[in-house]
């Protein structure tokens, strides 16, 4: 039986995963619409960079639901991951848009000096906040 994380090791995992997490959106035909898109946490909320005018931006614009996942593990005995449903909004204000940007930048480490100064043409922002939250760990020894 898997064990759930605690608040502070959810927030270890998502920060300690720069890589890939699976989108969830809802298509026009009411099935999902799932990508891999690349993600930072900034607070509780999720952001992930996205071309404008795709499939999943029009998604969110129709309706908002969406999932977040984020999974690791090879076998029954270390899968770990977690699951964010809430929702999300798609950000294209210039201002904020840039934030984002220089937040992710921050993120992955990339040297203050080389952050954004403006926001790329044709990238907007998709930022979901959780509104419920489902983990597990199913290895034997504690996640850190």
């Amino acid at each position: 039986m898997p064990r759930a994380l605690s608040d502070e090791q959810i927030q270890a995992y998502l920060d300690s995963r720069p890589g890939w997490a699976m989108l969830s959106t809802i298509d026009t035909d009411g099935f999902p619409h799932t990508v891999p898109l690349g993600y930072f946490r900034l607070g509780r909320d999720i952001i992930m960079g996205v071309r404008d005018a795709t499939r999943k931006v029009a998604n969110i614009e129709s309706n908002p639901n969406v999932s977040v996942l984020l999974e690791d593990g090879t076998t029954m005995a270390d899968i770990r991951g977690v699951m964010f449903q809430g929702h999300a909004r798609i950000v294209r204000d210039p201002r904020e848009a840039l934030q984002l940007s220089r937040e992710g930048a921050r993120a992955r480490g990339v040297p203050e000096a080389e952050w954004p100064t403006a926001p790329r043409p044709g990238v907007a922002y998709i930022r979901m906040t959780p509104l419920r939250t489902v983990s597990w760990d199913y290895s034997s020894s504690p996640s850190e």
